[in-house]
């Protein structure tokens, strides 16, 4: 046990990475004392505060149990910007930076467009789009209040008000008078039975943002085949999928009159994102 004993910042580390991993201990500490990684290694020596010391601990053992560093110190990095998260929605990874970098890239700096994010979540996707391409407008939609609260929190601690946070399952509160330029969105993709849900992360992370029937394509079949009525003659979509499903992807794109359609790898070289763009003249 920890408490009733003065410990300093570094033998506070030495414990607890002998009961969990080094970042992640790190990263709970600074969450704790609220400070930057910089400020533990100058000041290893100081002591801590038993009302910390306490606090640590408990988060050390929650982490220990399996609980995500996300949801134990409510926020997470993305892209350039840092995120209010809570178990009501998915914890944003590295993998989907990359979804974000594309779509910024197919957005103009000088005129104004229309962007679709669906299944918000955090709002990481929207909000960090919206916050890179000031002119656009972007229309954010998840079928969860509580995720919904969360976005709208992020936006206005981000300072983003060139986006519209809305409830709605998929495309159904939308009206079909609403064109977009760009449509873009992390579905469900996981496979319902897939065994990597009862480990690490996910264990803890919403069911409904992770999983969907169709061996995980449920989701992304519904989202290529509806997208063509929301989209602007021209109008790019752009989706995340699993480590294993470019080609399912590719091949739903081709059979709902998608051209130009691509995917990219993420930086562990797997196909992570595929997008296409389709026209109503065709």
């Amino acid at each position: 046990m920890l408490t009733g004993f003065s410990l300093t910042i570094q033998q506070a580390l030495d414990w607890s990475c002998r009961k969990i991993d080094w970042i992640d201990a790190r990263l709970l500490l600074q969450h704790v004392l609220r400070v930057n990684h910089a400020f533990l290694i100058a000041h290893a020596e100081n002591k801590m505060v038993m009302e910390d010391i306490e606090q640590f601990l408990k988060l050390v053992v929650q982490r220990e149990q399996g609980m995500p560093v996300a949801y134990l110190t409510g926020k997470r990095d993305f892209f350039d910007l840092t995120f209010k998260v809570s178990s009501a929605v998915l914890i944003p990874r590295p993998e989907t930076e990359l979804l974000v970098e594309i779509a910024i890239a197919c957005i103009s700096k000088s005129r104004p467009c229309q962007v679709l994010d669906l299944g918000t979540g955090s709002g990481a996707i929207g909000i960090t789009i919206a916050k890179h391409r000031p002119l656009a407008h972007v229309t954010a939609v998840d079928v969860s209040m509580d995720a919904i609260e969360i976005a709208k929190w992020n936006a206005r601690k981000l300072s983003v008000d060139n986006i519209h946070i809305i409830q709605g399952n998929w495309f159904d509160t939308l009206t079909a008078n609403i064109k977009f330029d760009l449509i873009v969105s992390n579905p469900p993709y996981v496979a319902e039975n897939d065994p990597h849900l009862l480990r690490g992360d996910l264990r803890f992370e919403p069911g409904l943002a992770l999983s969907t029937q169709e061996n995980g394509l449920a989701c992304i079949r519904h989202i290529i085949s509806t997208a063509p009525v929301f989209l602007v003659d021209g109008g790019e979509l752009l989706l995340e999928h699993g480590y294993n499903q470019a080609v399912a992807c590719q091949q739903l794109f081709k059979g709902n009159g998608f051209r130009k359609i691509h995917s990219h790898l993420d930086l562990a070289g797997i196909e992570r994102v595929s997008g296409g763009s389709y026209s109503h003249s065709s």
